[in-house]
C-alpha cells in the first residue's frame, strides 16, 4: 500500500480483466478513486466488489462515444474531476492478409484504435476543462513496431495508437496533460488465452523474450504507476516498451507453428 495517487481520480478503460483490472488494484492500492469501464458486467459487479468505495463502475463500450463520455463524467460528477486514465480495452484477430474478413478488421480498429481516440478525446476535455492538468497512458504493444503474421489489423492498430499518443502529448501539454504510452510484449491475460490451446505458441514467446519469462498484468501495471504519478511528470510523448527485451529479437511465426 501506498501514497503516490493520494486524491487523484482515474478512469480505466478494459478495467475489468486483464492489465486494466491490474492497473486498477494497484492505483486504489496508492490511494486513486477509479471508475472503471469495460464491456462485462458481470466482472465488473465482482471488481466493485471487491474494491469497494474506492471505485465505481460503468458498463460501456469503447467504440461507442456516448459511453465513453458517460464514464468520464462519473468520474468528474461522482470524484470530483479527473486527474489520471488508462485506455486498456482491446481486442485482436488473427487471419492473413489474402483472407481477412474487412467486418473482423473493423472491429479491431474500432476498438483498439477508434476506442482510445475516443477515450482521449473525453479524458482530455475533462483534464483541460479542470485547469489542473492530468496524465493519460494508451497501452499500445510492441505490435506497435513489430510486424506479426496474420495480426495486420492488430499492428496497424498499435502503431496508430503509438502517433496518436505522440499528437495528444504535442496538443494537451500546454495544459498540463502528459499523454503517454506502454508497449508491452506477451503478456499473461485474456486476450492471450488462446496460447493455452497451442501450447508451442505460448513457449514460443517465452523463448523470444530474453528475460525467460512472460510478462504479467502487474509488470504493465507497474509501468502505469510511474507514468501517471510525480516520478514521472516531466515523461510524455512517448510509448516506453515493457516487454522483458523481445524487440531485440524476432516475432514468433506464428502461422508455421499453429499449423504444426
Amino acid at each position: 500500500m501506498g501514497e503516490r495517487l493520494v486524491g487523484k481520480v482515474g478512469v480505466v478503460t478494459g478495467g475489468a480483466s486483464g492489465i486494466g483490472l491490474a492497473t486498477a488494484r494497484r492505483f486504489v492500492g496508492e490511494g486513486a478513486r477509479l471508475v472503471l469501464g469495460d464491456r462485462n458486467a458481470e466482472l465488473l459487479a465482482e471488481i466493485g466488489a471487491e474494491l469497494g468505495e474506492s471505485v465505481a463502475t460503468e458498463v460501456i463500450d469503447v467504440t461507442v462515444e456516448a459511453d465513453v463520455e458517460r464514464l468520464v463524467a462519473r468520474a468528474v460528477d461522482g470524484f470530483g474531476g479527473l486527474d489520471v486514465a488508462v485506455n486498456c480495452a482491446g481486442l485482436g484477430a488473427f487471419s492473413p492478409i489474402a483472407e481477412h474478413p474487412a467486418d473482423d478488421w473493423r472491429t479491431v480498429i474500432d476498438v483498439c484504435l477508434t476506442g482510445v481516440f475516443l477515450s482521449v478525446k473525453h479524458e482530455a476535455q475533462a483534464m483541460r476543462a479542470a485547469g489542473r492538468g492530468g496524465a493519460i497512458v494508451n497501452i499500445a504493444s510492441i505490435n506497435a513496431r513489430v510486424p506479426a503474421e496474420g495480426m495486420s489489423a492488430y499492428c496497424c492498430a498499435k502503431a496508430a495508437v503509438e502517433m496518436l499518443t505522440k499528437c495528444a502529448a504535442m496538443e494537451l501539454g500546454p495544459y498540463g496533460v502528459r499523454v503517454s504510452g506502454i508497449g508491452p510484449g506477451f503478456v499473461d491475460t485474456p486476450l492471450t488465452a488462446f496460447t493455452q490451446v497451442v501450447p508451442a505458441i505460448r513457449e514460443a514467446y517465452v523463448a523470444s523474450t530474453p528475460l525467460g519469462r512472460a510478462g504479467q498484468p502487474d509488470d504493465i501495471a507497474d509501468a502505469a504507476l510511474f507514468l501517471v504519478s510525480d516520478e514521472g511528470r516531466w515523461v510524455s510523448g512517448d510509448t516506453l516498451f515493457v516487454d522483458g527485451a523481445s524487440m531485440l529479437k524476432s516475432y514468433p511465426e506464428l502461422h508455421r507453428i499453429a499449423g504444426g
